[in-house]
């Protein structure tokens, strides 16, 4: 009897175990707050200024400013990002969109 407890809650803990290490997905409209936040903080503007629709570049984003948040949301999400999705995903709008997609299939 008593080796069966002892399997009994070695299997509870693997499943305790399993279920913490279970990483929360953010949703594609935190990601999108995320993202109008970071560039409202940069260009010291309130977030509601911030149009999802409108490309990065217009809002003055450059090559070097692009790779640091790219970095920043990479540690966010914690998961790796190719920098081009900027160039490829122009927009809040369309780069989250894209990110949920990415994440949902990992």
């Amino acid at each position: 009897m008593k080796t069966e407890n002892n399997q009994i809650d070695r299997v509870l803990a693997d499943v305790k175990s399993d279920r913490t290490s279970v990483k929360k997905l953010p949703t594609q409209i935190e990601i999108q707050n995320y993202l109008v936040n970071y560039l409202a903080e940069l260009l010291e503007v309130k977030p509601n200024r911030i149009d999802v629709t409108i490309p990065f570049d217009r809002y003055g984003l450059d090559s070097a400013t692009v790779l640091e948040l790219a970095g920043e949301l990479q540690t966010w999400l914690d998961y790796e990002l190719d920098p081009t999705l900027f160039y490829n995903y122009p927009t809040v709008r369309a780069l989250s969109q894209q990110l949920i997609e990415e994440l949902k299939s990992n």
